[in-house]
């Protein structure tokens, strides 16, 4: 496992993944990670959403059901490339804002609170040389994919992300100056 800097400042997202899913151990330290994301009033307005093995065919299967409402005449080999979206990784982890109602806390800080857990996910997985990518794109918002994954009125995903070995090599780092981006006010 490597240290928190280096994690944090070499972390690159990993789009191909192979069907090696971390192991139990590993993705429990990954969940806990999660739940340590800034969380203004301790309120956890998160839950996730563990999708693997035959869960991944059920999820593909929603994307489906979701882009034939859409595009009603999508070939079979569309459906086919739709479905096997959900297939590209060995376990899918959904974030889901579950905001709470709280006086202090307005829901879009949950919102981003939940974000906050998400990269924390990815950073760990990252830190324990697991592939993550962060996918969102149109099903996280379309009603039949929240439905079909039971989503409380006023929840929502907030993304999608898949876990699993790296498959190739990793997109090289674009070195960055911090001084375009941090000012002196």
């Amino acid at each position: 496992m490597m240290d928190a800097i280096t994690a944090l400042q070499n972390r690159v997202s990993a789009p191909r993944l192979t069907d090696k899913a971390p192991d139990e151990a590993t993705l429990d330290a990954i969940c806990r990670c999660a739940l340590r994301a800034a969380d203004h009033g301790l309120l956890r307005p998160w839950r996730f959403l563990l999708i693997r093995g035959q869960s991944r065919h059920r999820l593909g299967e929603l994307f489906i059901q979701a882009s034939l409402q859409d595009s009603p005449d999508l070939t079979a080999a569309e459906q086919e490339s739709t479905g096997n979206k959900a297939l590209r990784a060995p376990l899918i982890i959904v974030g889901i804002t579950s905001p709470k109602d709280h006086p202090k806390v307005p829901v879009l800080e949950q919102q981003q609170s939940t974000a906050a857990a998400m990269q924390n996910i990815i950073n760990a997985a990252y830190a324990l040389n697991v592939g993550a990518i962060w996918r969102t794109g149109s099903m996280a918002t379309h009603p039949v994919v929240r439905t079909g994954l039971g989503l409380a009125p006023g929840e929502e995903i907030t993304g999608f992300i898949y876990l699993g070995e790296i498959d190739g090599p990793l997109r090289p780092l674009r070195p960055e100056d911090p001084a375009q981006y941090f000012q002196e006010w």
